[in-house]
């Protein structure tokens, strides 16, 4: 027998890209792996690490010991090669259907790539941007950090339990838990991390307006 489905209600949604609403995999995994071979590093180790933070964050954890400043001169050299790689970035199933149904309601993007990145990576995959941007840039720390989440919520107008979050990967439910949003996993990534709800895909996923601008998640 089939879950009944999870219904949450909300304001706003805030959403993760990365895995979420691109599928961009097979370039994650490339660029990584190759730098983990360049450090003399696993690359499924690294990759076990690298979904759902910036770049700089990354490479924190995984050589600790390295100076600040050569983790944040790395990460501008991967993110030059992710913006030129767009081979097999496609959308999530589910996703342009999904982003359609959200026109006119309140939403944002709240992604770990900078915006050059974002930008590449939706147009390679078809999908309009959310109105609201919140990218590398417009945070001082990187998820599993909650501020890119709250952010997203700010600029909506929006407390952050007033707001689901779409996401992935254990950094991004564990930002979206820390800034106070109930969290829809997407994926198998997600499913370890126990959000509020779980889809395989955003096929899963309705989001319904009220008359009162109640927004109701449907999962399931």
């Amino acid at each position: 027998m089939s879950a009944a489905p999870v219904r949450l209600t909300a304001r706003a949604v805030l959403l993760d890209m990365d895995g979420t609403l691109v599928d961009s995999d097979a370039v994650v995994e490339r660029c990584w792996s190759r730098w983990a071979e360049r450090h003399g590093l696993d690359p499924a180790e690294v990759l076990a690490v690298a979904h759902g933070r910036q770049g700089h964050a990354t490479m924190a954890v995984l050589l600790p010991e390295r100076p600040v400043e050569a983790n944040l001169a790395d990460n501008e050299l991967m993110l030059a090669e992710e913006r030129a790689d767009t081979e097999g970035v496609v959308p999530v199933p589910g996703a342009p259907a999904f982003l359609a149904s959200l026109a006119g309601l309140p939403h944002a993007l709240v992604t770990s790539a900078d915006q050059p990145l974002a930008r590449v990576r939706m147009a390679a995959a078809g999908l309009p941007l959310p109105p609201v941007l919140v990218t590398a840039e417009s945070v001082g720390a990187s998820k599993p950090d909650p501020e890119g989440f709250l952010k997203g919520a700010a600029a909506l107008g929006f407390a952050p339990a007033d707001c689901v979050a779409f996401e992935d990967s254990g950094a991004g439910i564990a930002a979206a838990r820390a800034a106070g949003v109930r969290v829809v996993g997407v994926g198998p990534r997600a499913l370890p991390h126990r959000p509020d709800a779980q889809a395989g895909t955003l096929a899963a996923v309705t989001v319904t307006a009220g008359p009162d601008g109640m927004l109701t998640v449907t999962v399931g």
